[in-house]
């Protein structure tokens, strides 16, 4: 098992890493001008606190650096920021890199599976876009999926190179969505991270309350988030277990298995499963998005 150093900055082949040319992304986007505000420093920025705000430096984005002309999230739904999740597709073209000679793969013969896609459909997005593989996303949201759906048809450039799948079963990852003898070179998943509405409600308030000067004044998530996003039974660990065990059935069909782990003390447990079941190539790779460090943790089954 392999653990890559902490990264403070984006991925060296992110195109983020130098900030936002607010000047740049007004320009193809009007409607993010109303959003521009200076900072303490003097630097143009957007209040990253207001979800709109943060929606709109999103489309700004895609359309300049990614070609996506049409983009849009449902009602509620987490709004991913772009370079973060740019960070995640760079990571895990390195991962692949290491089963090509250390040279990373592009095209189409180089097929991702995004688990809960959501939505924006942003890892596809990005991954195609920048390596150009070709998407599977999957989700357990109908009405998630069908918004994805929208955004492809309105770019030609993406829809003949994702599809996307219902996950009918919640309590199954990869059964019923792989066809026998399907094979996929890489998995990639932002799991749920909560274990209940509670919890979620919980974790809200206690962040909130450590930042507000207002402690009366009630939470609230500054990108929203459907139910599924947000929490499954077990919360993050024991969806990545599911995912763990799953794979195992699997094994012949998928090259790299990663996900996100959010909390740090999750790993622990979930790297004792893999090594019990004696995975034989494991790697942890540390990522900061914003003020935050997050992890990838990544398997398979075959050396």
């Amino acid at each position: 098992m392999s653990h890559s150093k902490q990264q403070h900055t984006l991925h060296p082949r992110n195109l983020h890493g130098g900030g936002y040319d607010m000047k740049k992304l007004a320009s193809v986007n009007k409607d993010l001008r109303s959003h521009i505000i200076a900072t303490p420093a003097g630097k143009e920025s957007i209040d990253f606190s207001n979800p709109l705000s943060v929606y709109e430096l999103n489309r700004s984005l895609l359309k300049t650096y990614y070609q996506i002309d049409n983009w849009s999230i449902l009602k509620n739904s987490l709004c991913p920021p772009i370079p973060g999740r740019a960070d995640y597709v760079h990571y895990l073209a390195d991962l692949l890199a290491t089963d090509h000679n250390g040279q990373v793969p592009t095209g189409a013969n180089t097929r991702v599976l995004d688990i809960g896609t959501g939505s924006s459909c942003i890892y596809p997005i990005l991954g195609q876009r920048i390596y150009q593989w070709r998407f599977v996303g999957t989700d357990i949201d109908a009405g998630a999926l069908n918004h994805a759906k929208a955004i492809l048809k309105g770019n030609g450039n993406l829809k003949n190179n994702i599809e996307l799948r219902l996950q009918e079963d919640r309590s199954h990852v990869f059964k019923g969505i792989l066809a026998t003898e399907e094979y996929i070179d890489a998995v990639m998943c932002n799991p749920p991270f909560f274990k209940s509405r509670a919890h979620n409600w919980e974790k809200t308030t206690k962040k909130f309350n450590n930042l507000a000067a207002n402690k009366g004044k009630l939470p609230v998530q500054n990108f929203g988030g459907h139910p599924n996003e947000l929490w499954c039974e077990g919360g993050e660990k024991q969806f990545i277990r599911t995912m763990i065990y799953e794979s195992m059935d699997f094994q012949q069909q998928l090259g790299w298995i990663t996900t996100l782990v959010s909390d740090k003390d999750n790993l622990k447990p979930l790297l004792a499963i893999l090594e019990y079941h004696k995975a034989p190539a494991i790697q942890v790779i540390p990522m900061t998005q914003g003020n935050k460090s997050i992890r990838i943790l990544a398997w398979k089954w075959k050396a």
